[in-house]
């Protein structure tokens, strides 16, 4: 039998979502940002962006949802999308309907 001891762990690796609000051109973002960013849509729908500070990678998808992951604290959770939130506002995309 396995038994968790609280003093022998260490967190690893955080991962959270959120959501914009807003759709992204990720074709604009991908090349304003390329040194940081990888986006094959035939492979994959997500534009990955690999943050230096903090260390965290962000799956950006066209529908303003992000998966903010690599994280080794809430605090770089948080920071994270407080820097990436002023980046993907460059990149909205204007004039789109949203039908809920």
């Amino acid at each position: 039998e396995a038994k968790f001891i609280q003093s022998n762990y260490r967190i690893q690796n955080m991962t959270a979502t959120c959501d914009f609000g807003f759709p992204i051109r990720l074709e604009g973002l991908i090349y304003a940002h390329s040194s940081q960013s990888c986006y094959e849509p035939e492979l994959f729908p997500g534009l990955v962006y690999r943050m230096a500070v903090p260390k965290v990678v962000l799956l950006i998808f066209v529908s303003g949802k992000v998966v903010v992951t690599g994280a080794k604290s809430e605090e770089s959770l948080q920071s994270a999308v407080s820097n990436i939130y002023p980046i993907l506002l460059e990149f909205r995309k204007k004039n789109v309907i949203v039908s809920t």
